[in-house]
């Protein structure tokens, strides 16, 4: 195999190459690519295999550089899932090799692989989530009438008590919606991204027309909000975000249904709704209520230094988790801004 490490910010025609390959999503996207090296400067090391100008095989891979986290390989930093494409009986075992290899010779601690699709059985999971993806190919009022009752119910009674939604490409919408964003996270227990990202989102993919930003109002204040993204056949659900004290109106499902909407009248196939954790029981309810597949999403890490896959410490995160949500908001906001890019 001539395998070679390409970075698509900078390869000619990578997403017409990516397009004409079965298997891509948004994340592989060179538009993704330049939000991650412009936001968090991590470093596009795309393994790759070529054939008469063909993609015949990829693992998308960025370099992280921290002196918190150490150096490493991820494939890919704050995406849900990347499956490596493989095609032509090509070897996952020769490109899982050479990234070794790379990595050994790059300094690298460990790689992370989001997505089992061509991964050889292995025993170590390093953690897993649920992923929910719904067909479009349905019009649209069957798929309405796909969502589970109270689903229906929920999206009757946002519009009976006068919340209003809107689709949105502007930067005012990205403000608003990391408004939202900064709320939503603190409940969480999480720092928000840094708005800097959130500018590069907008920059490379709502300006572009590669994603939109929903945002449900009630008497003239933004309540709830979320970010998709598109490219290809295929939409993304990526982040959404609500002011608690409104949840009664029920705004998210309300939003959700306008995006499902566009997007299955623009000749999408499918809309993903991103990642869960298995915890997440209400998330997940919420999720299933559209009448999306649930599938097991499995990330695994490997340790170059000690040749083995390793598991997560969730037990650590329980702690942050705690911490994070007594905090004041501006504090949290800090926070993410210095430490998100050593995370990712």
């Amino acid at each position: 195999m001539n395998i070679q490490i390409i970075n698509p910010i900078t390869y000619p025609a990578w997403d017409e190459l990516l397009l004409s390959s079965p298997g891509y999503t948004f994340f592989h996207s060179s538009t993704w690519a330049k939000v991650l090296h412009e936001a968090y400067h991590y470093i596009p090391t795309y393994i790759t295999v070529f054939d008469k100008d063909r993609l015949q095989a990829l693992i998308p891979v960025m370099e992280v550089k921290s002196f918190l986290t150490g150096k490493r390989g991820v494939s890919i930093p704050f995406t849900d899932y990347s499956d490596a494409i493989i095609h032509n009986g090509i070897s996952f075992k020769n490109l899982f090799h050479h990234l070794t290899q790379y990595g050994e010779n790059h300094g690298w601690k460990s790689f992370e692989l989001r997505g089992e699709h061509h991964l050889p059985m292995v025993s170590q999971i390093f953690s897993s989530y649920s992923r929910h993806i719904l067909d479009l190919s349905k019009k649209t009022d069957e798929t309405f009438l796909s969502f589970r009752s109270n689903t229906r119910r929920n999206i009757k009674k946002a519009i009976k008590n006068g919340v209003k939604v809107e689709i949105c490409h502007t930067f005012d919408s990205v403000k608003e919606f990391y408004r939202l964003n900064c709320l939503t996270r603190k409940r969480h227990g999480l720092p928000p991204q840094p708005f800097y990202f959130f500018k590069k989102v907008y920059e490379h993919i709502i300006s572009q027309k590669f994603g939109f930003v929903v945002l449900a109002s009630y008497e003239k204040v933004f309540i709830a909000g979320a970010v998709y993204f598109h490219f290809g056949e295929n939409a993304f659900f990526k982040y959404g975000a609500s002011d608690k004290n409104f949840h009664h109106l029920r705004p998210n499902n309300l939003v959700m249904w306008e995006a499902i909407k566009w997007y299955s009248q623009n000749g999408y196939t499918s809309i993903c709704f991103g990642r869960t954790e298995p915890e997440n029981k209400g998330l997940r309810r919420f999720k299933s209520g559209w009448g999306a597949k649930e599938r097991v999403e499995r990330y695994f890490k490997y340790d170059i230094r000690k040749n083995e896959f390793i598991k997560d410490s969730l037990e650590i995160k329980n702690i942050y988790h705690h911490v994070f949500r007594k905090m004041p908001l501006p504090f949290l906001n800090i926070i993410g801004s210095l430490l998100y890019r050593h995370v990712g």
